[in-house]
C-alpha cells in the first residue's frame, strides 16, 4: 500500500485538496481553501515527479502565498468586509413579502418571501388579509413579526 501511495502521490494531494475545499464549506473564511491551493501545486509537482521533498516546499510556499495574496482579494469581493454580516433567519429582517393566510391580530399568519413560506404574527392589533405586501420587522425562533407596507 504504501508502495501505491508513494508511486502516486497526486491522488493524494488531490484529496488532501478535496477535503480542504469540503472544510471550506464549513467555515466561510478563505483560510482552508489557501491549502486546497497549496494542495494542488503538490499534486502537479508529483504528478511531473518531483521529489517528496519539492512536493511538500511547493505545498508550503503556495499556501503562504495564497495566504497573503488569494485570501484578502476573496474576502473584500465575496464578504465585502463587513464585520456584521447576517445570514440565515436574521437575513429576513427587513425584506418584504406578501401575506399567503390572513395573519390575525391575536394569533398567526403565513407570509411567503422569495418562494419559503415562513409563520407570522403581527403587533399591529389588527388582522392582515391575504395578498397584502408587509414587511419583516422582527424575529423569535422562526416566527416573523411583519407590518403593513
Amino acid at each position: 500500500m504504501i508502495e501505491y501511495l508513494a508511486a502516486n502521490m497526486w491522488q493524494v494531494w488531490a484529496v488532501v485538496s478535496i477535503v480542504c475545499l469540503i472544510l471550506e464549506l464549513s467555515s466561510g473564511d478563505f483560510f482552508i481553501i489557501c491549502f486546497s491551493i497549496g494542495a494542488v501545486f503538490g499534486a502537479v509537482a508529483a504528478a511531473v515527479g518531483m521529489s517528496i521533498y519539492w512536493q511538500l516546499a511547493l505545498f508550503a510556499l503556495f499556501s503562504i502565498l495564497s495566504i497573503f495574496f488569494v485570501r484578502p482579494v476573496a474576502l473584500r469581493y465575496l464578504h465585502k468586509n463587513e464585520d456584521n454580516r447576517v445570514s440565515n433567519a436574521d437575513a429576513l429582517i427587513g425584506r418584504t413579502g406578501k401575506v399567503t393566510e390572513t395573519v390575525e391580530a391575536d394569533g398567526f399568519g403565513w407570509v411567503a418571501i422569495d418562494g419559503d413560506v415562513w409563520k407570522a404574527v403581527t403587533q399591529a392589533g389588527k388582522d392582515i388579509p391575504t395578498g397584502t405586501k408587509v414587511k419583516v420587522v422582527g424575529r423569535e425562533s422562526i416566527i416573523i413579526t411583519v407590518e403593513i407596507v
